[in-house]
C-alpha cells in the first residue's frame, strides 16, 4: 500500500463531498447554517450562491493538484504540482483554522474533522516520495 496514493485518494474523495455541498448551496439548498459561520441560515443570498460555485471550482482545482502530485491524474501538471501542492496544504490549513473558529457549532462539528483529514492527507501527499 502506497501511503501517498491513499492520502491523495482520501483528499479527492473528501473534496468531492465538499464540492457537492458547495454546488448544493449554489443551487439553493437551505444549508446556510453549515457554512460561512452560519450567518445565513437557509438559502444563501445570490452573491453567496455565486461564491459557493466559485469555491466548488477552486476545490476541484486543488484536488486536481493533489492527484497530479501523486501521479494519479494530469501528468502534464506533474512539474507544477511540486510547488502547487504546498498551496493546497496552505489552503487546507486555513480551512481547518476557519472551521475551528467558526461561531457555528453545526459547521464546526461537520467541517472541522473533514478539514483536519484534508490537511493531513495533503501534507502526506506533499512530503511523500513519488510512487516508483
Amino acid at each position: 500500500m502506497n501511503i501517498k496514493l491513499v492520502a491523495a485518494r482520501t483528499y479527492a474523495i473528501l473534496s468531492a463531498g465538499v464540492i457537492v455541498f458547495q454546488i448544493a448551496l449554489a443551487l439553493g439548498a437551505p444549508w446556510g447554517e453549515y457554512a460561512m459561520g452560519g450567518a445565513f441560515p437557509g438559502q444563501f443570498p445570490p452573491e453567496l450562491r455565486v461564491a459557493a460555485a466559485i469555491q466548488a471550482v477552486i476545490l476541484a482545482l486543488l484536488a486536481s493538484v493533489v492527484l497530479a502530485h501523486a501521479g494519479l491524474a494530469l501528468p502534464k501538471w506533474s512539474r507544477a504540482s511540486r510547488w502547487l501542492v504546498w498551496v493546497v496544504v496552505a489552503f487546507s490549513g486555513l480551512s481547518l483554522v476557519l472551521n475551528l473558529i467558526t461561531p457555528s457549532a453545526d459547521e464546526r462539528t461537520i467541517w472541522a474533522p473533514v478539514a483536519l483529514v484534508m490537511v493531513i492527507s495533503s501534507v502526506t501527499v506533499a512530503v511523500s516520495k513519488s510512487p516508483q
